[in-house]
């Protein structure tokens, strides 16, 4: 049995935002290695890590056999091909949102752990959030009685990420460029998924989606006033993406989830946007830090008429053993928490033997939301349905 996950951070950049996490794992993670195409990062990590090992090669890294697993906290478009890279060669994989961007990858990455019997795991941080992780908990026991209806949304403007100091485009700028339709879906949707126990058995599974999008107006007025009319992005039809986009979404067993995202208007940041509707409950998420999350149970309350209150209320009942076991551990990373337990949730799964809590069936399907999503733009906000990866490949689409 192994008795600790030789890690290797793949991406030194974001991956460095883990630190803290690495830290408190130490009984179940020892960094190793870490792979980034920046030098000054690499010795960045040297410095903090002494002995760790450094790659500017990803396939270098791939061929060292002290390495027993990769975190994938590269850029999304890569993440699809080197997590099957590494698994071919014997790593488990832990991958940065999102999976994967287009379908065939979906189906190559599912087979691939298949055939391996590796584990692969979606580091999806915004599932591990405390009231996400609570409110699951709840609907898990029933709380809400049957749910029917689901919100979430990530919206957050981004646009001082889509480029470099000279104003050419970074990876995220060539995606708004270039694709129209959810193309980050994840942080609003995997909650969400786990609420309605999607993929799970006796849950429920996604059957469809329509999605519609704004004109582009946020990242043009952006990059007039910060680089002038000679920059093309300075354009509104420069852009591919709309301002806004809501993706509707129905279950086979016929609840109804509203997916906003809306990463380039300005405003401030919603970190969180959720909102659950079942037969004798309700919650809502806190929209910015000093908001409270807000629940209603049918009778729990005397009140006449019903009336929101806090969710921390229900805490002593409801707090989800996760959160109880590491809250201190967690409340010291980023995301909520998230940060800590997706690495210690991905290392207990390997050294158990057992499927890590999202799974590459849920990254899969959270993930295809992107590429399902352009489809239904470019098709007027037609209707698509979603890939059963469970299936075989030429009988996966319903």
């Amino acid at each position: 049995m192994m008795e600790c996950v030789r890690l290797a951070v793949v991406g030194g950049g974001r991956g460095s935002a883990f630190s803290e996490a690495l830290k408190a794992l130490t009984d179940k993670v020892r960094l190793v290695a870490v792979c980034d195409t920046n030098e000054a990062v690499l010795n960045k990590w040297k410095g903090e890590y002494p002995g760790v090992k450094a790659y500017l090669d990803y396939a270098k890294l791939l061929e060292d056999a002290s390495v027993d697993a990769v975190f994938l906290a590269t850029p999304l478009f890569y993440h699809a091909r080197q997590a099957i890279a590494a698994l071919c060669a014997g790593k488990h994989v832990i991958s940065e949102v999102i999976a994967s961007t287009s379908i065939e990858d979906s189906w190559e990455l599912v087979e691939t752990v298949r055939q391996t019997g590796l584990t692969y795991m979606m580091a999806e941080n915004y599932c591990f959030m405390r009231p996400n992780m609570m409110v699951g908990h709840m609907a898990e026991h029933g709380v809400f009685g049957e749910i029917t209806y689901a919100e979430c949304g990530y919206i957050h403007d981004v646009r001082e990420l889509l480029h470099a100091s000279d104003g050419s485009l970074t990876w995220r700028g060539n995606l708004f460029r270039d694709y129209n339709g959810c193309t980050y879906p994840t942080h609003s949707l995997g909650p969400v998924a786990k609420w309605l126990a999607i993929g799970r058995e006796g849950g429920d599974e996604l059957e469809s989606l329509s999605t519609f999008v704004s004109k582009s107006r946020a990242s043009a007025k952006y990059f007039h006033e910060h680089f002038g009319d000679e920059h093309p992005g300075s354009k509104p039809e420069y852009w591919g993406l709309g301002d806004s986009t809501v993706t509707m979404l129905r279950t086979k067993k016929g609840a109804l989830i509203t997916l906003k995202y809306d990463v380039q208007s300005a405003r401030p940041h919603n970190m969180t946007h959720y909102s659950l509707q079942g037969t004798s409950g309700a919650y809502l998420s806190g929209r910015h830090d000093q908001d409270e999350p807000l629940i209603w149970l049918e009778g729990a309350s005397e009140a006449a008429h019903p009336e929101w209150e806090s969710l921390w209320l229900h805490k002593d009942r409801w707090e989800h053993p996760v959160w109880r076991r590491w809250r201190e551990e967690a409340e010291r990373t980023g995301h909520g928490g998230g940060d800590f337990l997706v690495l210690e949730e991905f290392a207990t799964a390997i050294l158990d033997g057992r499927k890590p809590a999202i799974d590459v069936y849920d990254a899969v399907v959270w993930s295809s939301v992107f590429p399902l999503s352009v489809e239904s733009v470019a098709g007027g906000g037609k209707t698509v349905p979603f890939v059963d990866f469970k299936k075989p490949r030429n009988e996966g689409r319903s």
